[in-house]
């Protein structure tokens, strides 16, 4: 017998009620405003996303639940702050370096790399330590996808993630919070 035993715990058991019913409404309204983001090609590129086996088959988090209650300590620390003071946020232009061990350092344009990547549409189910889920969309590419472009060095090991600094968009940077910019990484395998 296995000394733990996952449990089976509905989501609406997780989030309150209420807030997990009103979810429903949500994916088309993401969706629509992922697709709006985009421009030109990258449009059309998102349009042909393939569907993925990683998708949850849920009911998806409503926009307004999705969009006002989440995590960006680049805009603030408390759950309402992102939707609060993201306003002068620009997405675009925005490039993304990628240099270090690999043989082809390249920069690339985001819609770019839309435009020319494969793209897959999924469904997550994120459950939090804080106690809250959602279930959201998500279209874009793999990362291996975009690390073959580069081509890693045999020699490397990790893939480490520097968030954007931009305190005129983002007021969050310059709390100590965290140490800006963020840093992330992960396995070469992982990715």
């Amino acid at each position: 017998m296995p000394a733990f035993k996952t449990p089976s715990i509905p989501s609406s058991e997780i989030t309150p009620k209420g807030l997990y019913l009103k979810r429903r409404h949500f994916i088309a309204g993401a969706g629509a405003i992922g697709l709006a983001g985009l421009s030109g090609t990258g449009a059309l590129a998102a349009l042909n996303a393939k569907k993925s086996a990683y998708t949850v088959d849920d009911t998806i988090t409503p926009k307004e639940d999705a969009t006002t209650y989440n995590n960006y300590y680049e805009f603030g620390t408390d759950k309402g702050d992102p939707v609060k003071y993201s306003g002068d946020f620009k997405p675009q232009p925005w490039k993304i370096k990628i240099d270090g061990m690999v043989a082809k350092p390249m920069e690339f344009d985001v819609e770019e790399l839309i435009a020319t990547l494969p793209l897959e549409e999924r469904v997550y189910r994120f459950r939090c330590v804080e106690a809250w889920s959602m279930v959201l969309p998500w279209t874009g590419f793999m990362l291996s996808d975009l690390l073959k472009k580069v081509e890693p060095l045999g020699s490397a090991k990790y893939v480490a993630m520097r968030t954007a600094v931009r305190p005129d968009e983002m007021p969050g940077v310059g709390y100590a919070v965290l140490d800006w910019p963020y840093r992330e990484g992960l396995r070469l395998d992982e990715a």
